[in-house]
């Protein structure tokens, strides 16, 4: 109880299309600002509110200026934690010299959570070492194994693993 400090509730059809509006365009809205850093990560709801809480004081405590954007679906959740450069800042500068950084505080702040850092949109061949480091090789043979005996062609979302 008491947990909710301020929330809107659609009261109409016509509301709540305007909320879901405002939601599918957060990823246009970033791609227009330039590149950011992505993360698509689970966390238990129990540790939801301490991850984004601690994950945001550590991320501005490093990278002043930082614009932090995290939604998703936070009822299961699955968050998109995206880091954009603060205003002003070139997008490629600023990610080149700090993707491995901001993506190893995410990661371990998931990890301190008992989270994942693949959720619904897997993990892609950007990330496949971050699985390996952060799942271990047994998780990363047996999404391998999943993949064959689930696509033995290799047809569906072709040289992918499953990500668990």
């Amino acid at each position: 109880m008491g947990m909710i400090s301020d929330a809107v509730v659609a009261t109409n059809l016509s509301q709540a299309n305007s909320f879901w509006h405002m939601r599918e365009h957060i990823t246009l809205a970033q791609a227009l600002e330039g590149a950011n850093l992505k993360h698509d990560i689970t966390v238990p709801l129990s540790s939801l509110d301490s991850f984004i809480l601690e994950t945001d004081r550590l991320m501005r405590a490093q990278y002043p200026g930082v614009r932090i954007i995290n939604f998703g679906h936070l009822g299961d959740g699955n968050l998109h934690y995206n880091i954009a450069p603060p205003e002003g800042v070139d997008a490629k500068a600023f990610n080149l010299a700090n993707e491995k950084s901001v993506h190893e505080l995410v990661y371990a702040q998931v990890e301190r959570c008992g989270g994942s850092i693949s959720a619904e949109h897997g993990v892609g061949q950007l990330k496949l070492d971050d699985l390996r480091a952060h799942k271990g090789e047994v998780a990363h043979d047996l999404m391998k194994t999943l993949k064959r005996a689930l696509d033995p062609q290799n047809i569906l979302n072709p040289h992918k693993v499953v990500s668990i």
